[in-house]
């Protein structure tokens, strides 16, 4: 019973979830390579195009969340300038 549970939330949830479509242009031989991958990995090309997508946008976020750690730290000061030798020490 639990599994149809789950089951069911996640066809509720997919329902909501809005697509759009767009429309990319690309060399043909490209695209059927592409289709060609896809298809190895048992996925459509759609579906490792929105995989890559998400990706693409974490990407961005995970530099600006790195951006800010690092500003977050601009109080910190060592004190004195390091030797390349002591840096590279372990």
């Amino acid at each position: 019973m639990h599994n149809i549970r789950v089951h069911y939330y996640s066809v509720i949830m997919r329902e909501k979830q809005m697509l759009k479509n767009i429309t990319l242009s690309a060399d043909e031989e490209l695209i059927r390579k592409a289709r060609e991958k896809a298809s190895r990995q048992r996925t459509t090309l759609n579906a490792a195009f929105r995989q890559w997508l998400r990706q693409y946008v974490g990407r961005s976020d995970r530099a600006a969340d790195f951006a800010s750690f690092m500003s977050s730290l601009s109080y910190a000061r060592s004190g004195r300038k390091f030797s390349r030798d002591e840096l590279n020490e372990r």
